[in-house]
C-alpha cells in the first residue's frame, strides 16, 4: 500500500503545483497584453493536471479498499496525502518566476509556430532543456513590495481559501465516508465527492472568478496598475495555501457529515 500512497500523493502534489501556477498567467497575459494565446497554453498544463485527477480518485478508492479489508484506519495516510496538496503548493510559489520566465517564452514561440504539439516538441529537445534550466529565477521579496494589497477584497480571498479546502479535501473525505457507514452505503458516499466539488465549483464561479476577471481586465485596459493584478495573484496563492492547510481541518468533520446522510 506504501506505493500506492505514494504515487498519489506525487499525483496530488503535481495537481496542486500546476494549479498554483496558473494564478501566474494572469500576470504574463496582462504584462504581454497576449490574453488569449497565455490561456491558451496554459490548457496545455491543464490537461496534464486533468490527467492526473483522473488517476487520483481510483488510488484513493484502492487505499480504502485495502483499509477496509484489513480492518485499519488510514486517517494518517489521508492527512500525507492532504500534505502533499500543501507541499505541491509551496513548490508552485518557489517556481513562480521561473515559470513566468519560461511561459513568456512559450507564448511568444506559440505565436510563431501557432502550434501547441510542436512547441512541446521544441521545449523537450536537449538544446531547449538547457536553456530552460538556465532560466531559472529565484523568488524575491521585492517581487512582494510595493503593491496595493489593501485594492483586493479580503472576503475574495476568505472564499478562496474555503473552496480550496474543499477542492483538497472533496475526493478524500467522500472516499473516507465508506469507513463510516454500513456496507450498503459505501458507494453511494463515495459517489458524494461529485456534489461537494461541485458546491466548491458554484462558489468559484459566483463570488472568485467574476471578481479577479474584473481586476485582470481593469488592468489590461489601463484603468489598474499592473501591481494590482500582482497583489491579486499573491494573495490568491496566499489563501489557496491556507485552504490545503485548512483542509487538514475540515477533513474529518467532512467525512463524517457526509456519513451523517446514510446513517454513518
Amino acid at each position: 500500500m506504501e506505493t500506492i500512497l505514494l504515487e498519489l500523493m506525487v499525483l496530488t502534489l503535481i495537481i496542486h503545483l500546476i494549479d498554483t501556477l496558473s494564478y501566474s498567467v494572469r500576470l504574463n497575459s496582462v504584462k504581454s497584453g497576449q490574453f488569449a494565446l497565455s490561456f491558451s497554453l496554459f490548457n496545455l498544463f491543464v490537461l496534464v493536471s486533468r490527467t492526473a485527477n483522473m488517476f487520483q480518485a481510483p488510488l484513493i478508492g484502492w487505499i480504502i479498499g485495502e483499509s477496509l479489508a484489513a480492518g485499519i484506519d488510514p486517517i494518517d495516510d489521508i492527512r500525507r496525502v492532504i500534505f502533499a496538496a500543501t507541499l505541491g503548493t509551496l513548490l508552485g510559489i518557489l517556481l513562480i518566476p521561473t515559470f513566468l520566465r519560461l511561459f513568456e517564452v512559450a507564448v511568444k514561440r506559440l505565436e510563431t509556430t501557432g502550434s501547441v504539439p510542436l512547441l512541446v516538441i521544441e521545449a523537450l529537445q536537449i538544446s531547449n532543456v538547457k536553456r530552460m534550466l538556465k532560466r531559472a529565477a529565484r523568488p524575491n521579496k521585492t517581487m512582494l513590495e510595493r503593491l496595493r494589497y489593501r485594492e483586493i477584497p479580503k472576503r475574495l480571498l476568505l472564499i478562496n481559501s474555503l473552496v480550496t479546502g474543499i477542492y483538497t479535501v472533496g475526493v478524500l473525505a467522500a472516499n473516507y465516508s465508506a469507513l463510516l457507514v454500513a456496507e450498503q452505503y459505501r458507494i453511494a458516499a463515495v459517489g458524494s465527492s461529485g456534489m461537494i466539488n461541485g458546491l466548491a465549483t458554484i462558489l468559484l464561479t459566483l463570488f472568485i472568478d467574476p471578481k479577479s476577471a474584473v481586476i485582470t481586465d481593469q488592468a489590461l485596459r489601463g484603468d489598474r496598475p499592473y501591481g494590482d493584478v500582482k497583489a491579486l495573484v499573491i494573495l490568491l496563492i496566499a489563501s489557496k495555501l491556507v485552504g490545503t492547510l485548512l483542509g487538514q481541518v475540515i477533513f474529518l468533520p467532512a467525512a463524517r457529515i457526509i456519513a451523517s446522510f446514510y446513517g454513518g
